[in-house]
C-alpha cells in the first residue's frame, strides 16, 4: 500500500475521534527500532484516568497557565473547569480546532519555540514535554526560552522519562549504548495513520540529573516533584 506523506498526523487522528470517524491508533515509528500504538482514546483522557504525575502536576497548577503541546485539551479543558485562566498551545492545526471544538477558551496555533507573547505564572509541559527540545545540545536554549515566558514567581511543570532501562546491560553492570549515539535519550520519531506518515522528528528523553545539571547552568531551580512507576518524574523549575 502506498503510503502518503501528511505534516498534521496527529490533528487529523484527533478531529476524526472527536468527529466520531474513530476506527484506528497512531503508530509510531521510532530510531530505537521500535513500533509503538498512542491510542486515541486516552488522549482524550478524564483526570481520573490520568497518571499520578499528570494530576499532581495539574494540582500544582496555579495563576495563568500555558499548556505547551496541549493535544486534545484534557489538560488544559480540567483546568478551565478548576476556574483557572488557561492557555493551549500545540503546533498541530487539527489540535487547536479539537480543543476549541471541545470548549477550551483560550488557543495558539505556533511552535513554542516560535512564541513569545505573553508570560505565565505556570508552564506545563506534560507527556514527556521536555521532549519538545529534540536533542540535549538543544536543551539549555529551549529552557531559556521558557525562562522569558515566565512570571517572577512563576513555575515550568514537565514530565519525562530515563530511557536507559531500554538499553542492553553486561555482566558487570554496565550499559551498551551504540558508539554513534551523542545521548541515549535523543529518539528520532515518525507517526503513521491510516495510510498516511508524518514527517520524522527529534524527541527527548531526559534523565533528571541531566536536566538539573543544565538548569543549574542557567540559573534555574530544579526539584524533584514525584516518581512514576516507570522510570518517570515530575519535575518543577523555577527562577533562582
Amino acid at each position: 500500500m502506498e503510503v502518503l506523506f501528511n505534516k498534521d498526523i496527529l490533528g487529523n487522528a484527533l478531529l476524526d475521534y472527536h468527529d466520531g470517524r474513530y476506527s484506528e491508533d497512531i503508530v509510531t515509528l521510532s530510531s530505537l527500532d521500535e513500533q509503538d500504538v498512542i491510542p486515541l482514546p486516552y488522549l482524550f483522557r478524564t483526570f481520573e484516568q490520568m497518571p499520578k504525575i499528570e494530576q499532581r502536576a495539574l494540582e500544582l497548577a496555579f495563576g495563568k497557565v500555558l499548556d505547551v503541546g496541549c493535544g486534545a485539551g484534557s489538560h488544559s479543558l480540567y483546568l478551565q473547569e478548576k476556574g483557572h485562566t488557561v492557555t493551549g498551545l500545540d503546533s498541530s492545526y487539527g489540535a487547536i480546532e479539537v480543543c476549541k471544538l471541545r470548549g477550551l477558551k483560550s488557543v495558539v496555533h505556533s511552535e513554542i519555540q516560535n512564541y513569545n507573547d505573553k508570560q505565565f505564572d505556570t508552564l506545563l509541559l506534560l507527556m514527556n514535554g521536555i521532549g519538545l527540545a529534540g536533542k540535549l545540545s538543544c536543551l539549555e536554549g529551549f529552557l531559556k526560552h521558557l525562562k522569558e515566558l515566565l512570571k517572577p514567581d512563576g513555575q515550568i511543570l514537565l514530565d519525562s522519562s530515563d530511557i536507559i532501562y531500554m538499553f542492553e546491560q553486561d555482566e558487570d553492570g554496565g550499559i551498551w549504548i551504540p558508539g554513534d549515539t551523542v545521548y541515549y535519550g535523543e529518539v528520532t520519531f515518525s507517526m503513521e495513520y491510516k495510510g498516511q506518515r508524518g514527517e520524522a522528528f527529534d524527541w527527548l528523553y531526559l534523565d533528571f540529573n541531566s536536566l538539573k545539571e543544565c538548569c543549574n547552568s542557567i540559573d534555574l531551580k530544579c526539584e524533584l516533584v514525584i516518581s512514576g512507576e516507570h522510570y518517570d518524574y515530575l519535575a518543577k523549575l523555577s527562577l533562582k
